[in-house]
């Protein structure tokens, strides 16, 4: 039970660091600025559902992306290594990653030109939040998890994301308060600091099996 108590925290933390929901806030902040606190709390739902449900799709369909594709699990660990360490980079600037988020992106929802509703799952949820580094991190996991546990772990890890997604998005203006965007930013370069190592760490492991070191 404690090794997969650890496991869990490991998990957890890592996905913590790489959706990175409190450095969303100030995005989400600026999508419902003129809402209220049960509006906020609805697109906060929709957005942390979809988080959940995009990572659990993919982290259950993942080996058979291996198979389809016909790559190894070292090789995608070689790459998932290389676009966490991209990713790790632009968030140790204190900058939204542009891995998971353009500038056009961006620009498009600040315009109003979409609904709040579609907001909530696009960009918020995906790829804001649950991006192409928190779909490679579940799939690698789940595909190095041998036994049934460990795969309920990294499944319930994914719903604790999602859950403290949904906690950070309704208590955003107090956290925007409390942090300031100065706080915010801080935030995200200790992130960006843990996937770096996350990253490298990644591509090492890829690296060993790959060339059965």
């Amino acid at each position: 039970m404690i090794e997969y108590l650890k496991y869990f925290v490991l998990l957890y933390g890592g996905l913590f660091a790489i959706t990175n929901p409190i450095g969303a806030v100030p995005v989400f902040l600026s999508v419902t600025h003129d809402l209220g606190f049960r509006e906020r709390r609805e697109i906060a739902t929709k957005t942390s559902i979809t988080v959940v449900v995009t990572l659990v799709t993919f982290a259950l369909i993942g080996e058979w992306i291996f198979r389809f594709f016909g790559f190894s699990l070292d090789a995608f660990a070689i790459a998932g290594g290389i676009l966490l360490f991209k990713m790790a980079m632009e968030m140790l600037s204190g900058k939204l990653s542009t891995v998971k988020i353009s500038r056009e992106e961006t620009a498009e929802f600040s315009e109003d030109v979409v609904t709040l509703e579609e907001v909530a799952i696009i960009p918020l949820a995906i790829p804001l939040i649950s991006g192409p580094g928190a779909i490679t991190t579940v799939i690698l996991y789940m595909a190095r998890s041998t036994s049934l546990p460990e795969k309920a772990t990294v499944l319930a890890s994914i719903v604790a994301i999602g859950l403290t997604v949904w906690l950070i998005l309704c208590s955003s203006n107090r956290i925007q308060r409390k942090l300031g965007r100065v706080g915010i930013k801080v935030m995200t370069r200790m992130m960006g600091l843990i996937l770096t190592s996350m990253a490298v760490q990644m591509i090492i492991n890829g690296i060993k099996g790959a060339f059965g070191l």
